[in-house]
């Protein structure tokens, strides 16, 4: 492991990028696995608390991921970069056994299993991350996590999909699906250890990224409290979105008229590519201060297209798989950048010792929150409504809040970046 370890890092920066790059796209793919795939399933026959089944599942595994993400924001600000490889196949090995759990046990008592299931996925995320902030290249990088998560969501419901269509179990479905990804796992987090720290130069051009305690990530929170609750808004709101256009697409395209299994791997794929090479660009946007701007205007036209899609698709005036593709390349655009390079851009720019992990799951955290609301909203306040309906209706009204938010945030950092320039 040293020889190789010491190979990669003699290796050039195009070479480290290509390789950094699929091993965190094939581990958050890899991941996505044990995740996603239970949301190709209707789980129609069943219900609980008067509460659709699905959405019961949908509930569960969004409170054991929000569980998650509160918790990782002192863990993964804390975890030590030895023990991210383990922490990572721990947790998904963990997660696979609760959907092997879900198949055994009947209807409707496995649901907590998938609460469990998402506890223990929550965190790979900011893990995966971990080894890919802080660099010249976390654009690059983070571009192909990106796409990982965008296009994993579609192929791994489609594989879901094949699987029901075979005959198989709703039930048995995620853990056959998970199993098959589980040796691309085991060797992506392998190549994921491999990875060399930053380089000196790395932390001259981003700043250093370090573990916070309590202490430390207190006094950021009230330094720069004002415009991270303006950002963290954005994404509690977009994640709402994001959620019920991904957990319940198998009943949106079934409106809609479709019930073609590779639906998903067709659109998730287009809008995948749209994003990754949008994020990629930032790659080339040297002065973080630019990049950071950069972000909020990128996040502002993705609202834009999420509401202009919306009523040219009211309207009739585009189809719905081209409502799907221009409103989910919206959605990422606003969703993408907080999982990672926002963050990054603004690190750097205020040269605070920190790390993304803390910033990222404290947005997390709040975002499935708010999805756990507004699910419940849902089924309880307006059950007359379709997934469809509810879908567009969202579409309509969530990114004006969120536009206001972007100009907010814009404002704000603006300010404290002057400031800080002055006293420093």
């Amino acid at each position: 492991m040293n020889k190789l370890k010491h190979f990669i890092e003699s290796k050039s920066q195009s070479f480290l990028t290509i390789f950094l790059g699929l091993a965190a796209f094939s581990t958050y793919f890899s991941m996505y696995a044990f995740r996603k795939p239970f949301t190709a399933g209707s789980f129609q026959e069943v219900e609980l608390w008067a509460i659709d089944y699905k959405i019961v599942l949908v509930i569960a595994q969004v409170l054991g991921y929000a569980t998650a993400k509160g918790l990782g924001i002192k863990i993964v600000s804390e975890v030590l970069p030895a023990q991210r490889a383990k922490y990572i196949l721990t947790m998904i090995a963990f997660a696979g056994i609760c959907l092997l759990a879900f198949g055994l046990i009947p209807p409707p008592y496995n649901f907590v299993f998938m609460y469990f299931n998402g506890l223990c996925l929550g965190m790979v995320y900011g893990l995966v991350f971990s080894y890919l902030e802080g660099r010249q290249i976390t654009e690059i990088l983070g571009a192909g996590l990106a796409i990982s998560f965008i296009i994993s969501s579609g192929i791994v419901k489609s594989i879901g999909k094949y699987f029901i269509n075979l005959g198989i179990s709703e039930y048995w479905m995620p853990f056959l699906t998970g199993l098959l990804f589980f040796p691309l796992l085991l060797l992506s987090v392998y190549g994921l250890s491999l990875a060399p720290p930053p380089t000196e130069k790395d932390e001259k051009e981003r700043s250093v990224r370090k573990p916070m305690d309590g202490y430390e990530r207190k006094g950021f929170l009230q330094k720069y409290g004002f415009g991270l609750v303006a950002l963290i808004m954005i994404y509690v709101l977009m994640t709402i979105l994001r959620d019920i256009r991904d957990n319940f697409g198998v009943e949106i395209w079934k409106e809609l008229g479709v019930s073609d299994a590779s639906i998903f791997s067709k659109t998730e794929t287009i809008i995948g590519f749209i994003i990754c090479g949008m994020t990629a660009l930032l790659y080339f946007v040297k002065d973080h201060k630019t990049a950071f701007w950069l972000n909020h205007l990128m996040i502002f036209v993705g609202c834009v297209l999420i509401f202009g899609s919306t009523v040219l698709f009211k309207r009739q005036f585009i189809s719905p798989f081209f409502w799907t593709v221009f409103m989910g390349t919206g959605l990422y655009m606003a969703y993408v950048p907080f999982n990672g390079m926002l963050f990054d851009r603004l690190l750097a720019t205020l040269k605070e010792k920190a790390n993304v992990g803390f910033l990222f799951y404290l947005a997390d955290f709040s975002g499935y929150l708010g999805s756990v609301i507004i699910l419940i909203y849902q089924n309880f306040g307006s059950k007359n409504t379709s997934w469809l309906n509810y879908l567009t209706q969202l579409s309509l009204i969530l990114p004006i809040f969120c536009m206001v938010l972007v100009l907010i945030s814009f404002v704000y950092f603006s300010r404290k970046l002057v400031v800080d320039f002055v006293l420093t």
